[in-house]
Order: C-alpha cells, then structure tokens, then sequence
C-alpha cells in the first residue's frame, strides 16, 4: 500500500511491504522501481511551461530497461540517445526512430556508418558534436536531404561534481564556440542548414548556471544559426534524493526559459520550439536497491554493516561521493527500524560496505573517498537494508560483473500494486558465455 508522503525519494513511495514481498519472491540484491513516480515525474516535465511547444526527451543513458522506456513512451516522452546502440535499443523497444535524437562522442565508420545512414533514413534525429562527425556525415546528409542538429560546447557548466560537468573547457563534449565558424562553413559546402541547436552543461549542477545557459544559447542561436527552429537545453535538472537536498523547480525554469524565448521571437521574428533532456529526474527516485544485512563488523574508529550488494549495484558514492537515503527495515518486513529521513535514536553509526574485494565499496563515502559512518538503527542480520534514489546510473552504470558477481534482476511496482520481473538475474554461465 502507498503512503501518502509528498516527498518522491521516500520509501513510502513503495512501500515497506512491497519491497520486503519483492525480496522473498526474487532474492536479494535487486532493483526496484515504482512505475507511479516514472508516471508523475514524465507528466511534470511534459507540464514545464514553454513558449512555442516542447519536446522532453528522456536522457535513456540514466536507466535503458526496455519495460520503463515503455512506460515513459507511452506517457509521450521522446528521446535522447548517447550511442547507436542505445538508439537500437530504444526502438527494439518500440519506440519509432523519429522520436530518438543521437548526440554521441562515438566517431562512425564502416559498418558503423551504413547502420547510421540506414537510422537517418528511417528518421533517426542526430546531433553532431565535433567537426570531424559533421565531415564524415555531410555527403550523405545532402544527398538526402537530412540536416543534422549540432551540439555546442558553450565554455560554461555544472554538475555535482567536476566528473559531471559537461559545458566547461574541462569537458570536451559538442563543437567549441571557437569552431563554430569552421562548422558552418562545412555546413554551407553541403547545403546543409543547423535546424536544431542542442547544449548540455552538466548533471545535477546550479539551476541558477542552467538559466545563464539559456540566455547564452539563444545568444549563440541570434549570432550564428539563423536556421534554428528548436532549441536544447539538456536535461541535468537536479533531484533530491537526500532529506536536506531541493530538486530543481521545472516550473521556475520552464517560466525563465519561456520569457527568455518570447523575448527572442520579439527581437528576431523567430520562434524556437524548446527541448530538454532529463534522465535523474525522471527516474532516479523511482527506484530502491533492496539489500539484505549479512554480517557486522568493527574496528577501533567505526562500526561496519554489510550488505549484500555494494558498488557493484550502485557505485555513485564510489565515482562521485553521491548520498543516497538508507532505511533499515526489519527483516520480515514489519517496520522501518531507521530512516534518513527520520530522528535516530540510539546514538549508533555505522558505515555501509558491500561484498566487493574493493575499500572503496561503501555506499556511505565523502567525495574524497573516505567512508563516513552515518547514524541508524543497528540492524540485525536478516534485516533489509534500501537504497533509495537508485533509479537513475546504477543499474545502467554499475560494474555488476566485477569480483564475478552476476548482474541482479530488476522488478516493476505496478500501478495495481502487482510485482513484475523486468530482468532476470544473470547467471555464471551468462556471465562466461562469450569467453572463448
């Protein structure tokens, strides 16, 4: 049954009895997500308000599991692919071509590049990102008539941590201001006109940062694309997945980017169409990874509880120094010992470590790398222990085969209430199978 807690990343979203049923019935570790926020969370974003339409693409990359792109279609999301394979992947799914925009650092030739040009045929949207991908496309784009987007690295950025800014000159995604000029000029030998202009900054930074970025778009849109009829912002719209933490408020930035785009149209006569990008804030707090305590241990400076998965399930904290809320459920599922999200009393700390071979394997790190014991309830063995926010660069990101540990199934809270297995758990064969 669902609680009715307002916040998105609480455990009251599914429920403790459904992850504890979830447990028995498919073993421990696995993914679970809740089909409910997917649904909210693709309605909010369809909602942002906008000047001359909007198109919200998914960011796949965040999570590709083939039954959750379905649902996200379905609520009318299109999306955003970072390599060919997942424009693949996105239409064995079901979704249309025409719906998939690819923006990649990948460099295609051979086979490779036939399979592109089939895609652009069948309606396959792509942005290049650096002036050797506009090069190599330019023939075939004006044979058939296909003019490609163009990603622009505009010299600004944020995210959460470096690793997650995309827009900076420490970063070297998209066509740098500074080759833009190169980049039309190959663009008008081919006939070609840049229909869509697309920018990401980064993941989880400063929404104040993401509407500085709007104003500097449109002004690279007046000075050098003439053509544009759309216009991308990317996605990155921080979420909130601790307590303490505030979400980006769509609406605020949908406002902005509205004022900002009509203000454009007053100026220059023209309308752009907006389109943005988000993956964690579609999907991250609608999944838990459901572990289960099986050992404790201590040294002179913390108290340790295992889980039975770790880094290889989530290795956010490990990459990025990411917080993830934890809850400490009792082991038949009957209550919730502790909660980030609640007063613990006891006064008991203690680190959360995984089974990997690795002292980096903690789900409680500072961006440093140091574990940093947190306070809870001490769990017995047998109790389950929840992930939240893990919705979003944990099944999708994860070195699930590393130590030989096989991938964990993952498994859909329907909106009646009914559990659903979205991916088997991997098994050793699986895992060796293409070993020669």
């Amino acid at each position: 049954m669902r609680g009715n807690m307002s916040n998105l990343n609480s455990i009251s979203n599914v429920g403790t009895a459904s992850a504890t049923k979830a447990a028995s019935m498919f073993g421990t570790p696995l993914y679970l997500y809740d089909e409910h926020t997917i649904q909210k969370r693709c309605r909010e974003c369809l909602e942002m308000p906008n000047a001359y339409g909007l198109t919200v693409r998914y960011a796949m990359k965040a999570n590709s599991n083939k039954s959750l792109l379905g649902i996200i279609s379905n609520i009318g999301l299109h999306f955003d692919a970072s390599s060919l394979n997942e424009a693949m992947r996105a239409h064995l799914a079901g979704i249309p071509y025409e719906n998939i925009m690819l923006t990649t650092q990948e460099v295609y030739h051979g086979d490779a590049m036939k399979q592109l040009e089939d895609l652009l045929l069948l309606g396959l949207k792509y942005n290049v990102c650096s002036l050797r991908q506009l090069a190599m496309v330019a023939d075939f784009a004006e044979n058939h008539g296909i003019d490609p987007g163009i990603r622009v690295h505009p010299g600004i950025g944020s995210g959460e941590s470096a690793t997650r800014n995309t827009g900076d000159d420490y970063a070297c995604f998209g066509v740098h201001l500074s080759d833009i000029d190169e980049a039309l000029a190959i663009a008008a030998k081919h006939n070609l006109r840049f229909r869509h202009i697309h920018e990401h900054i980064g993941s989880g930074g400063d929404s104040q940062v993401w509407r500085k970025n709007i104003d500097l778009e449109l002004g690279i849109v007046e000075k050098y694309f003439p053509d544009a009829e759309s216009i991308g912002f990317g996605g990155g719209l921080k979420e909130a997945r601790m307590p303490e933490e505030k979400p980006a408020d769509i609406n605020d930035l949908g406002n902005y980017a509205k004022k900002q785009i009509e203000a454009f149209f007053h100026k220059t006569g023209r309308k752009l169409r907006m389109e943005i990008e988000p993956g964690t804030y579609i999907i991250a707090n609608s999944g838990y990874a459901i572990t289960r305590v099986i050992d404790k241990k201590r040294t002179s400076r913390s108290n340790f509880v295992i889980i039975d998965g770790g880094m290889e399930i989530n290795a956010r904290p490990l990459l990025y120094g990411s917080r993830h809320p934890i809850y400490i459920v009792a082991g038949d599922g009957s209550a919730i010992k502790s909660s980030d999200f609640d007063e613990v009393p006891g006064g008991y700390e203690a680190v959360i470590a995984g089974i990997c071979c690795e002292s980096g394997d903690c789900q409680t790190l500072d961006p440093d790398g140091h574990s940093v014991p947190r306070a809870m309830a001490e769990p017995e063995i047998g109790d389950i222990a929840i992930i939240g926010g893990t919705g979003a660069y944990c099944s999708s990101m994860a070195p699930f085969n590393y130590n030989s540990h096989t991938q964990i199934p993952e498994v859909l809270l329907s909106e009646n209430g009914e559990l659903k297995l979205i991916r088997k758990r991997q098994t050793l064969e699986q895992m060796l199978e293409n070993e020669v």
